[in-house]
């Protein structure tokens, strides 16, 4: 874990409203055909849609939360999934806690 990384992509507010989105997807997203939203996360064109931003910007987002160890990302065929990465979260709660 990289706290100065995870605090990094956590300093846009959009970042931060996606881990929430992600939080509680069967609230925020629609059902989707891929499967479970739990297990497998949220297909990128619902996260795009629900933040009423363009592709690309949602995509670098993403990223950026996925580097800072944040979302895992499943890939099946053209699909992408992301879904938050409870561990790092965890993680992140005990450093602050005892750390800062």
């Amino acid at each position: 874990m990289d706290p100065l990384l995870i605090f990094k992509a956590l300093s846009n507010e959009t970042r931060l409203q996606i881990l929430d989105w992600l939080k509680d997807p069967e609230k925020h997203f629609p059902p989707q055909e891929g499967g479970d939203c739990r297990k497998i996360g949220v297909c990128v064109s619902h996260i795009q849609e629900k933040a009423g931003l363009s592709q690309s910007t949602v995509s670098q987002y993403l990223l950026t939360l996925q580097r800072a160890g944040l979302l895992e990302v499943y890939r099946y065929g053209q699909w992408t999934y992301y879904k938050r990465n409870e561990k790092t979260l965890q993680e992140l709660s005990r450093y602050i806690g005892q750390e800062l």
